[in-house]
């Protein structure tokens, strides 16, 4: 049963983002973990970038071409001053970074489109195909159009068209806990029950430093959450937020295809942590409804039939 009295009654922000799917295959595990792990690890939205996360892993049966695979998920910003096209315009060229860097290079690996019902399609010759330097070829493979990329250790397979879509992202929770060992204990059982959930992806995994918007310094984007430091409790004195008792303050953010996907996810993750020892509260971030286009009241997670 959930200790509803555990759940501060506030809400997370979130917001709308582009988003795409892939999978991504290699020969063999380790080059699969690499590739995956890599073009995913750097969560980039605040800094203007794009991020990504690993929504699971595929057995060969679950794969275009028989090997074992990734399920990727890649986020970019919805930018309202900018527009949709131009949005989706900087996406296609932060994605192609990350494929380029991150997976053709690892050997033998392949990405194709797992975005079936996409709301467009990003053509990967322009910015990922003609890698090939003009000697790159389409062909069909595996029932797909493939871009074929000719590299020392041949060859980099992509699908020529890869589908983009709007979900929700930047979704968050907070576990306050007293313990380093039940910080931990959370983190691990919140991802989890989260990455049961089909359709979204945690891309800081256990965070440690949540920021805010507004800084001293804003040429380096969003600095930390300073309320919120328990190491800055006794300098802050009134002006410090963190509840007695409490040492540690993870955030968990969460992405998803769907609202309705981010919210399965979020109550999953809460209902995982709220098990644990030493979790003290629960709590979220946000901005006074200045910076998401949703608000997700936590409490309300556990009325409604998800």
């Amino acid at each position: 049963m959930v200790k509803k009295d555990l759940i501060e009654d506030t809400y997370a922000e979130a917001f709308e983002g582009i988003y795409c799917r892939v999978i991504v295959t290699a020969d063999d595990e380790e080059t699969l973990r690499r590739a995956a792990e890599d073009a995913t690890a750097t969560p980039s939205i605040v800094i203007g970038r794009i991020e990504g996360g690993i929504e699971r892993w595929l057995s060969e049966k679950e794969t275009p071409d028989k090997r074992k695979g990734a399920l990727l998920q890649f986020w970019g910003e919805l930018n309202p001053k900018k527009g949709f096209a131009e949005s989706v315009k900087k996406f296609e060229a932060e994605l192609s970074y990350r494929i380029r860097q991150d997976i053709l290079v690892k050997p033998f690996t392949a990405v194709f489109d797992a975005l079936p019902e996409a709301e467009g399609k990003i053509d990967m010759m322009e910015r990922v195909g003609h890698c090939g330097d003009g000697y790159e070829w389409e062909e069909n493979r595996y029932d797909r159009h493939v871009i074929v990329v000719p590299i020392m250790v041949p060859d980099f397979i992509i699908e020529r068209y890869i589908g983009y879509a709007r979900g929700v992202m930047g979704a968050n929770f907070w576990a306050m806990c007293k313990t380093k060992e039940a910080l931990k204990e959370a983190g691990r059982k919140a991802l989890e029950a989260i990455h049961r959930v089909e359709g979204v992806i945690t891309p800081f995994d256990v965070c440690s430093a949540g920021s805010k918007p507004e800084t001293r310094f804003p040429w380096i984007g969003p600095t930390t959450n300073h309320p919120y430091c328990p190491s800055l409790k006794k300098l802050l004195g009134r002006e410090s937020k963190v509840p007695e008792g409490v040492n540690y303050i993870p955030e968990i953010v969460v992405n998803g295809v769907s609202l309705e996907a981010v919210k399965r996810a979020m109550k999953a993750g809460i209902e995982a942590v709220l098990s644990v020892d030493g979790v003290v509260k629960i709590s979220a971030g946000n901005y006074g409804g200045k910076l998401g286009d949703y608000k997700i009241y936590l409490r309300e997670l556990f009325h409604e039939t998800l």
